[in-house]
């Protein structure tokens, strides 16, 4: 049985989540409903639980400021949010479980059932506190970022990473300490995800981190040398966009 709070600031929104769980997710069991960020602290302190649903976005804080104020973060999140891109980029970045609003009862089920299988198997990570220490980190190239793996996942930093390669619907992450990952996500899902973050897309196949760039070669295109050495495509079409970083 998983334990779970649900902090939510609007009375529709909680009642409606708790009669989901209760009739969708029986291994839940609610012990508070809180709808503030002060209730939700002393909620998490109190009750210790497994899962905390926490809507993003409420009056006197946000859900991001009710984590910081948790000593130890021993507990999986999801988050409850209406559309943000902001929010929805850095839950995407750490790979914690997010719910839009309105609440597809799907999602919750998917959500809870993989919380159940990371706590049964004690793989659970601290995806909240790497969203937090993402957050609080001004240097983008320090922001970690989880991949998700097939037995697993890794979280690496940013910086690690020299380029991403499209393999089909997959994406290739070459790395800075040699190794490879093959990850189950569209190239086109990683440069959203990172284009804020000195990630350029230079062609349909490649798209690198420009810390990593040691020497341009001429052509309709070019080539660019990585820091491992390995050489990169630029399409024509996107000559001038790579360019214009150097």
């Amino acid at each position: 049985m998983l334990k779970a709070v649900i902090v939510e600031d609007e009375e529709a929104g909680r009642t409606t989540l708790q009669n989901y769980l209760n009739k969708y997710c029986p291994d839940v069991r609610i012990d508070a409903l809180c709808d503030s960020v002060a209730t939700g602290k002393t909620a998490i302190e109190t009750y210790r639980p497994d899962i905390v649903f926490l809507d993003v976005e409420m009056p006197f804080g946000n859900g991001f400021d009710l984590l910081e104020q948790i000593e130890e973060i021993n507990f999986e999140t999801v988050f409850v949010t209406a559309y943000s891109e902001y929010a929805i980029k850095a839950l995407n970045f750490s790979a914690s479980y997010y719910i839009l609003k309105p609440i597809d009862i799907d999602e919750l089920i998917a959500a809870v059932d993989k919380i159940k299988v990371e706590k049964e198997k004690e793989d659970l990570a601290s995806h909240s506190k790497i969203l937090l220490d993402n957050i609080k980190n001004s240097n983008k190239q320090l922001h970690k970022i989880v991949l998700p793996l097939l037995d697993g996942f890794e979280v690496i930093q940013v910086k690690d990473i020299i380029y991403c390669k499209a393999e089909d619907n997959f994406t290739m992450f070459f790395l800075e300490n040699g190794t490879k990952h093959l990850i189950s996500r569209t190239l086109k899902y990683y440069e959203e995800l990172l284009k804020d973050f000195d990630f350029v897309r230079t062609h349909k196949s490649y798209m690198i981190n420009i810390h990593h760039v040691k020497r341009y070669k001429k052509g309709k295109g070019g080539i660019l040398i990585m820091s491992n050495d390995s050489e990169v495509d630029v399409s024509a079409q996107r000559k001038n966009d790579v360019l214009k970083y150097f």
